[in-house]
């Protein structure tokens, strides 16, 4: 069997937020190469490895020569001019006379039998990994030396190891050989790898290194959960600390540390961000989410006696919460709203003018929103006029992630109404995919003011998100609206919002006020089939734009339930046909109005009638309580009638009275059945 091949890259510390994706793409590119030259075949099990000061991949069953491979390339046809031929054997690296001809289904060609030359792994593996480093996504690019070499983080050591044999070569000016390097403190030294297979094996033993990433983040959230449970504790939101603190450690060892239990006269949201994101450490929570003075600490070091460790971090995390308690102390000396006028200072954007101007905006549009859902005009104006204003306060100077946290602690230490502090503290929500939304008519109201400016202003001046580049999170904030107005059920027209928005720039703006909405609708689409409707479902639904988006997740149940009726694709089917009809006779400059019965004289047709009439008086109380599921199935009897009259009744005769009347009556149907959705695009 062939052996397992081994390369691994020894480098400098490489950054901790992208090391898990920088080992698994160096790996995937380097069987890519590997593939291309056929020393593996194209899917083979793998291993890749990642640590502070490497990365690497094991590939098991790598061949030490490439076959030959035997293809036949068709050419031109035998009655081709001289010159193609004479070209095509060129270019395939054989003489003229040496090509074959065949009998093909297009006529006769002439083929020429080639091989590819297998090379050696020695010959071309050091070219796979430089292509393969090339290809990473690496933002900033160092050089270190005397040499041209690149690459994220300078390079001091290369391993290719075939087998228990050194490949030879030179990457980023560094040559393989055959010795690697452990834990910085508790290696035994430069490490010997005799053979690719042991590699994982020599590392955790000699070099006192945990190489893969996924086991070395499994034994520390195993050993944080440990702990935590020891000290009768838990962890809240650890999991992006986790992933960060894996990638600084090689052997993690987790004790436990401790601080004055003074500091948690701070927000605990302060002493939280601080301690995970300047110290990498991880809080610890009672069973009712409150901090605790206790926290966990990911050591590179395993010692049997750690408490000068846990007193050094001790000493080094006080001085952090200092800075927060001082911050929050300094902050609160003056009140949030002696600061909105310093927000005229700060500019929101050059063409739409500062924040002080966006604050007005904002405080109009939300006492508009409020007034239009029954919640407290006043409060929202107040938190919307206050919304900003931690901008200003040291503690979001330091920790922008805060900003909205810290406002709503300000604005009741201020006295300001816990309606008024909860918005200012809500109005940022959500923030991400998943994020809780604002809570209470006053906070979604700011919370919606707040994304319909940022929309609008941007929209208005040009600044659309392109293709993949969202700069200024519209996309984020469209989901934002929509998500609240779903999910809170608050029943504003989208048309009504965007125009509220629009109409606060004195500006002069573009009246991208058509761009935007339907911006709107294209992430709705996104956000419905994240939640599991069809496609088919979606568009019937969204085709019709409607405007209160609180009311989608009921019309598309709605369309499911329908389109479980036995009766659902037959209707679907003549839906869609109708639709054409009435198209194509518009196309011709047919005009039609309501039908009229007295006109029509098949019985098809007049049966047709009949039934719509009956069940568009049946289905009207259904539509007008928002049960738009029994509005949908009032109308399954129609199946009948409908397919007699398509069976029976030809549309479009010369009569024009009695043409005019069956487009009538089809777009009639077509009116009634698709108030909720067009279920003509349930007919895939």
């Amino acid at each position: 069997m062939n052996p397992t091949l081994l390369v691994e890259l020894l480098t400098e510390e490489l950054p901790p937020k992208s090391l898990k994706q920088l080992g698994s793409d160096f790996a995937l590119k380097v069987l890519d190469g590997l593939a291309s030259h056929r020393f593996i075949e194209s899917v083979v099990d793998f291993n890749f490895y990642a640590t502070p000061r490497r990365i690497a991949v094991c590939v098991p069953a790598v061949r030490e020569r490439s076959p030959d491979v035997h293809r036949e390339v068709q050419g031109p046809s035998t009655g081709a001019p001289t010159q193609a031929i004479t070209g095509f054997a060129k270019k395939n690296g054989i003489a003229p006379e040496s090509l074959e001809k065949k009998q093909t289904p297009k006529g006769e060609v002439f083929v020429a039998r080639v091989t590819a030359i297998g090379t050696t792994l020695d010959a071309v593996l050091a070219e796979i990994v430089t292509a393969a480093l090339k290809k990473l996504a690496i933002a900033k690019l160092m050089r270190w030396g005397d040499g041209d070499a690149q690459f994220v983080r300078p390079v001091h050591g290369l391993v290719m190891l075939h087998g228990d044999r050194v490949v030879p070569g030179t990457v980023l000016g560094v040559a393989s050989r055959n010795i690697t390097r452990g834990h910085r403190f508790m290696s035994k030294g430069d490490i010997v790898v005799g053979h690719a297979d042991d590699y994982e094996r020599v590392l955790k033993g000699d070099g006192r290194v945990v190489p893969s990433f996924d086991e070395r983040k499994a034994s520390i959230e195993e050993a944080l959960f440990s702990q935590a449970t020891r000290l009768g504790a838990s962890l809240g939101e650890y999991r992006d600390t986790l992933d960060e603190v894996t990638a600084l450690v090689e052997h993690p060892s987790v004790y436990a540390g401790e601080f004055d239990p003074e500091f948690l006269e701070v927000p605990q949201e302060c002493l939280i961000l601080t301690m995970r994101q300047n110290q990498k450490y991880f809080p610890l929570f009672d069973a009712n989410e409150r901090l605790l003075s206790k926290f966990l600490i990911v050591s590179n070091l395993q010692v049997a006696d750690p408490r000068h460790i846990v007193a050094g971090n001790q000493r080094v995390v006080r001085p952090r919460l200092e800075d927060a308690r001082f911050f929050y102390h300094q902050d609160r000396r003056a009140r949030l709203e002696a600061r909105v006028p310093q927000l005229a200072t700060m500019v929101y954007h050059n063409k739409l003018g500062t924040q002080l101007e966006r604050v007005e905006r904002i405080q109009l549009l939300s006492g508009d929103i409020a007034r239009r859902i029954g919640a407290d005009a006043a409060h929202a104006e107040r938190a919307g006029w206050l919304a900003k204003a931690d901008l200003l306060t040291g503690m979001v100077g330091e920790f922008p992630e805060l900003q909205g946290i810290m406002g709503r602690y300000y604005a009741l230490h201020d006295g300001e109404p816990p309606e008024v502090a909860d918005a200012i503290g809500a109005h940022y929500r959500p923030r991400f995919a998943g994020d809780a939304l604002p809570r209470g008519p006053v906070s979604c109201a700011v919370a919606l003011a707040d994304k319909l400016d940022t929309l609008a202003g941007l929209f208005g001046i040009g600044q659309q998100p392109t293709g993949d580049k969202d700069p200024f999170g519209l996309r984020r904030a469209a989901l934002g609206v929509i998500r609240i107005l779903i999910e809170q059920s608050i029943a504003i027209p989208v048309d009504q919002l965007v125009s509220a928005a629009f109409k606060g720039f004195e500006r002069k703006l573009a009246d991208a006020r058509t761009d935007l909405i339907l911006f709107i609708y294209e992430r709705a689409r996104g956000y419905l089939l994240e939640l599991g409707y069809s496609a088919n479902e979606v568009e019937a639904v969204l085709c019709l734009h409607p405007v209160n988006i609180d009311l989608l997740r009921r019309m598309l149940q709605a369309v499911r339930e329908f389109s479980a009726l036995p009766e659902a694709e037959s209707l679907a089917a003549a839906n869609k046909r109708i639709a054409n009809i009435l198209r194509q006779a518009q196309s011709k400059g047919e005009s039609y109005a309501n039908a009229d019965p007295s006109a029509l004289v098949e019985r098809a047709e007049l049966s047709l009638h009949d039934a719509l009439r009956r069940a568009l008086e049946s289905a009207k109380p259904y539509f007008d309580s928002g049960d738009f599921a029994g509005y949908l199935k009032t109308f399954a009897p129609l199946k009948q009638p409908v397919d007699a009259f398509f069976d029976t009744v030809m549309v479009m005769v010369e009569d024009k009275q009695l043409r005019e009347n069956r487009l009538a009556l089809l777009a009639d149907m077509r009116q009634a059945i698709n108030r909720v959705a067009d279920i003509s695009k349930l007919a895939a």
